[in-house]
């Protein structure tokens, strides 16, 4: 199995920008998303990670014109969450030309939409698990519930789910180190792939998650150490490419 790269551009305002923990206000600005898009391009990304931050607090799809630039500007596949409870928004992003659309809240809120999302579209429906604690978090990481992520997978297993991301909102945006035993944990409960998310904070991060491929584990989405620096991307993907070679 191969190990992906997805560079996060998460949205809010039209802005480029990073969460603290899914905090809506330890916010950090880093300007224009489609610049952002672009340089992550240049430097090799073969996947964009793109995330709807006010529609999935509020469920009103206002960055939809950056979305679609990002997505018809740039010769690489697009992924694409946030909000996304009903069949209109689902075939509004994949119009706009995004490759794969995440859905988070509404496997819990709504499984009847999951279960016709993912038998009409199939591979191009992404399940996204973010979770505290081992429980789902939902509406922009604003509610927990008590459901169970490995147990959520599962049951979305069933309807044909084939990919999850797995996020734990206790690590998102604060440079620690992924969990990396709870996405194992995941991919085992579920037998699909899973790409991890939060607190990847250098490279030595993603060579560890890497090893763990066969397993299950199929990329990693890098957001605020791309942003800051920590993490080159060019050097990260030479040096996933040479360890997958070896």
């Amino acid at each position: 199995m191969s190990f992906t790269l997805y560079p996060a551009i998460d949205l809010r305002g039209g802005q480029c920008v990073r969460l603290f923990q899914g905090d809506y206000d330890a916010e950090t600005v880093y300007g224009d998303p489609v610049e952002a898009a672009r340089r992550w391009v240049t430097a090799g990304a073969e996947w964009l990670h793109v995330v709807d931050l006010d529609a999935a607090k509020t469920g009103e799809p206002v960055n939809l014109p950056v979305i679609k630039e990002i997505a018809v500007a740039l010769d690489v596949p697009v992924q694409v969450g946030g909000g996304v409870r009903n069949m209109e928004r689902l075939k509004a992003l994949l119009e706009l030309g995004v490759s794969r659309v995440v859905i988070g809240s509404a496997a819990i809120d709504d499984p009847d939409f999951v279960k016709q999302a993912l038998a009409q579209y199939g591979d191009r429906i992404a399940l996204g698990l973010d979770a505290r604690d081992g429980r789902v978090a939902t509406h922009g990481w604003l509610d927990v519930s008590e459901v169970l992520a490995e147990n959520l997978a599962k049951e979305m297993v069933r309807y044909g789910a084939e990919t999850f991301i797995f996020t734990d909102i206790s690590r998102d945006g604060t440079l620690t180190g992924p969990n990396i035993p709870a996405v194992r944990s995941l991919a085992r409960a579920c037998g699909k792939e899973v790409i991890a998310s939060g607190g990847v904070r250098n490279i030595h991060n993603l060579v560890e998650l890497a090893k763990h491929r066969e397993e299950g584990v199929s990329g990693a989405i890098v957001g605020k150490a791309l942003y800051t620096g920590d993490v080159d991307l060019a050097e990260a993907l030479r040096t996933l490419k040479e360890g997958s070679a070896s």
